[in-house]
């Protein structure tokens, strides 16, 4: 009876050795959400990734896309943050950086908290520009802030680029945009500019420079560039003047400049990756490790530079502090967001 008693024993203890030996991801599936339809730049990102990541994870764990678009990402996010359990099997793969904005003016669908994330990492940063079809009288933002009727730009909710950027540029130069939300996406927006339906929009440089249409745009002349966000201008982009020149040019106060801090460091956060609230730091720990082999595997550095798109990685532990950083700002800078946003 003894003699069976330790033979259980042993057996167990085999057994709980052997199941902490087998790495978790063995076998299963991770789901990446993406906050767009199929077609855009964040949902491409999102393909490259799961492309790779899986063979830098202990386990090689499979993974899928599920493409949840709908309010600027929000749907996706709000998904994350109260629908999903905290055990690393379902992230968000690609979303856009300013959500933040959201919270800080205390919008009442929101339903996470930016800074609670379990941040793993972003493959690139993401600086902005706006194009503005050339066929418009709005060839500068001098001749925007001039006209009698102001553009038309074209966007998905209200704290995208596509929306507070134009809204920015009224609040800190003058320069007066109108602005016409709900398209699904970015392609519906293009779209809506090749209908005349709208003139401008603003999005990342990688997207404008990294695909379809904008390359035959750009050869036809099709559109020009009113303005960058980045600290200098990108080489790509050599005649274009970013918001601080502007800022410059028309002698915005110190108040402004701090609202255009807030509001541009979404792009520092680029296209970043995370997963829900609450999740166990070791796993965290090991996403992260396994997010920066990946992105420094020449084998996916070469299918980056094959799609001629942006390269800056940024690690989770940046992005957790820069989280924590945005979303904790003075009750005068939380007023003017208020306004600016529209609330």
């Amino acid at each position: 009876m003894r003699k069976s008693i330790w033979t259980l024993i042993f057996l167990f203890a085999w057994f709980a050795s052997a199941q902490a030996q087998t790495p978790f991801y063995q076998g299963k599936t991770v789901k990446v959400i993406v906050g767009t339809p199929p077609g855009n730049l964040y949902d491409l990102w999102a393909r490259l990734l799961v492309l790779h990541w899986g063979r830098h994870i202990p386990g090689n764990p499979n993974f899928i896309v599920q493409n949840m678009p709908g309010a600027g990402h929000v749907v996706a996010v709000n998904h994350l943050a109260t629908n999903v359990k905290p055990d690393g099997l379902t992230l968000i793969g690609s979303v856009i950086p300013s959500l933040y904005l959201n919270q800080l003016v205390g919008r009442k669908e929101i339903q996470f908290d930016w800074a609670k994330f379990g941040w793993i990492g972003s493959p690139a940063v993401g600086p902005s520009q706006m194009y503005m079809r050339a066929d418009t009288p709005y060839k500068s933002i001098e001749e925007v802030r001039n006209a009698k009727e102001p553009p038309k730009c074209g966007a998905t909710g209200t704290t995208g680029p596509d929306s507070y950027l134009p809204k920015l540029l009224q609040e800190v130069v003058g320069a007066k945009f109108s602005i016409i939300t709900g398209y699904p996406g970015g392609t519906d927006i293009d779209l809506a500019v090749e209908r005349g339906e709208v003139h401008c929009r603003a999005f990342t440089i990688e997207a404008f420079f990294g695909r379809e249409p904008y390359t035959g745009w750009r050869k036809k002349g099709f559109v020009r560039n009113l303005f960058q966000t980045g600290a200098k201008r990108d080489p790509k982009l050599p005649d274009t003047p970013t918001v601080s020149e502007l800022m410059d040019q028309y002698k915005t106060p110190d108040s402004g400049r701090r609202l255009s801090r807030v509001l541009l460091a979404a792009g520092d956060m680029g296209r970043p990756v995370f997963g829900p609230p609450n999740m166990p730091r070791e796993t965290l720990r090991m996403l992260r490790a396994s997010f920066m082999q990946m992105v420094n595997d020449p084998q996916f550095q070469a299918d980056v530079k094959r799609r001629e798109w942006e390269y800056d990685p940024v690690s989770g532990e940046t992005l957790e502090q820069m989280a924590k950083e945005v979303t904790t700002q003075p009750k005068d800078v939380i007023e003017r967001l208020k306004n600016l946003l529209g609330n």
